[in-house]
C-alpha cells in the first residue's frame, strides 16, 4: 500500500519536472538555471526557507482540513470559507482582549474561538448531508461565498477601523513568535501546525471514532449495519475540518499581519485540495505537500525574471492531474485483477449439500442458518 502510494507520488512529480523543463526550453531558459535558482532562493538563504515555512504552515491546516473530510468520503470545498469565518473570529478576539491577558492564555482562547467559527461553518453542511442528503460540493461552494459575504458586511459595519477593510490590531500579548529566519513572517504555528497533523493521525488510527470515520468512507450503507452512527460521523468529520480550517488565523493574524484584512489567506483553502490530494490524505504526506507547494509558491516569485510565474501554477495543475490519472489507474488495475465472485452452488445431492452446510457454517462462524 505505501509503495503503491509513494509510486503514485513519485510519478506525479517526475511527470510535473518534465512537463516544466519543456516549457522553460520553449520560453528560452536552460531548465537546468531554472531549478537551481528555484532551490537556492528558498532553501539556500534563511529568508527563503522561513517564506517557504510562512507559507507551508496554512496549507498543512487546510490539507488536514479536506484530508478529514475524504475519509468519510466527503469533499470539503468550504477550507476558504471556513478560514475566513476562523481568521475573522480569530482577530476580534485577540483585539478585544483586556490588554494585560498573559500571553498563552490569550493565544489559546483566541485559536479556539477561530477553530471554533470555522467548525461552526463546516458543521453546516454536515447537517444538510446528514439530515436531507445535500451534496457538500454544492453546500461549501455556495457557503464559501456567503461567509465571505457576512463577513465583509459585518466587518465593514461594525469592525473594520475606518476607511479600511481590516480590522483593529490585536493586542500584542496574542502576537506569535518569529522562528528567527530574518525578514520572514515565519512564526511558532508551525509547531501548533506540526502537532495537530500528529493528532489528526493518531485519532484516525488508534482511537474508535477515527476508525468508524474511515469505516463510513469505506462504506456508509456497510459501516450503519455495523452499528455505526453515520449521520453523526458525517457531522462530526465536517465540523472537524472547518475547525481545522479556522485554524489558519493562527498564522495569518497572531502570526503576521496582528488583523484581519480583506483576501487574507485567499486560494489557501483551494490549494489545501491540491495538498491533501498531493499527501494522498495522510497527515504526514500532507505536511511534505505543503513543503512543496510553499517551495513553488515562493521559488515562482523569485524565478519570475527569468520565466513567467504562471509557470509554477502549470506546475502545480500538472501534479494534480498527475495524481489523479495514477490514482484511477490504479483503481483500475486493481477492479481489474480483483478475483471473480464464486457463483452459488447448484443443486446437489443430499451428502453435497450437508457438505457445503458445514463449509458455510465453517466460513461464518456466529451466523444463524435455517
Amino acid at each position: 500500500m505505501i509503495r503503491r502510494e509513494l509510486l503514485t507520488i513519485g510519478l506525479a512529480l517526475l511527470t510535473a519536472f518534465i512537463a516544466g523543463s519543456i516549457l522553460i526550453l520553449i520560453v528560452g531558459e536552460s531548465p537546468l538555471t531554472v531549478y537551481q535558482l528555484l532551490i537556492k532562493s528558498t532553501w539556500g538563504t534563511s529568508y527563503g526557507i522561513g517564506q517557504v515555512i510562512f507559507k507551508a504552515t496554512p496549507l498543512i491546516f487546510t490539507g488536514l482540513s479536506v484530508a478529514i473530510a475524504f475519509k468519510v468520503g466527503l469533499f470539503n470545498i468550504g477550507a476558504e470559507g471556513q478560514l475566513v469565518a476562523g481568521s475573522f473570529v480569530t482577530a476580534l478576539c485577540a483585539a478585544y482582549l483586556p490588554p494585560g491577558t498573559p500571553g498563552p492564555i490569550a493565544v489559546v482562547i483566541c485559536v479556539g474561538a477561530g477553530m471554533a467559527a470555522g467548525g461552526l461553518v463546516g458543521a453546516v453542511p454536515g447537517l444538510l448531508k446528514a439530515r436531507y442528503g445535500a451534496h457538500e460540493v454544492i453546500n461549501t461552494i455556495m457557503l464559501n461565498f456567503i461567509v465571505s459575504a457576512l463577513v465583509l458586511w459585518v466587518g465593514n459595519s461594525f469592525f473594520f477601523v475606518a476607511h479600511t477593510t481590516h480590522t483593529k490590531t490585536v493586542i500584542k500579548s496574542s502576537y506569535l513568535s518569529h522562528l528567527g529566519f530574518p525578514g520572514s513572517a515565519a512564526n511558532t504555528s508551525l509547531v501548533f501546525a506540526l502537532v495537530v497533523a500528529l493528532v489528526v493521525h493518531l485519532f484516525l488510527t488508534r482511537t474508535r471514532r477515527g476508525f468508524e470515520w474511515r469505516a463510513v468512507g469505506f462504506g456508509s450503507r456497510a459501516a450503519e449495519n455495523a452499528g455505526v452512527h453515520v449521520a453523526g460521523s458525517i457531522v462530526g468529520a465536517m465540523t472537524v475540518a472547518g475547525a481545522l480550517a479556522g485554524a489558519v488565523g493562527a498564522n495569518y493574524v497572531l502570526g503576521y499581519k496582528h488583523y484581519f484584512e480583506r483576501d487574507i489567506g485567499a486560494g489557501t483553502g483551494f490549494m489545501g485540495i491540491a495538498v491533501a490530494l498531493l499527501g494522498r490524505g495522510h497527515p504526514a504526506g500532507i505536511v511534505a505537500a505543503a513543503f512543496l507547494f510553499a517551495t513553488l509558491s515562493h521559488g515562482g516569485l523569485e524565478v519570475s525574471e527569468l520565466v513567467p510565474k504562471e509557470l509554477v501554477e502549470i506546475l502545480q495543475a500538472v501534479i494534480i492531474l498527475a495524481v489523479a490519472a495514477a490514482a484511477a489507474y490504479g483503481f483500475r488495475a486493481r477492479t481489474r485483477s480483483a478475483p471473480e465472485p464464486v457463483p452459488p452452488p447448484g443443486p446437489a445431492g443430499a451428502g453435497d449439500g450437508a457438505d457445503q452446510g458445514l463449509t458455510a457454517s465453517t466460513a461464518a462462524p456466529g451466523r444463524t442458518h435455517g
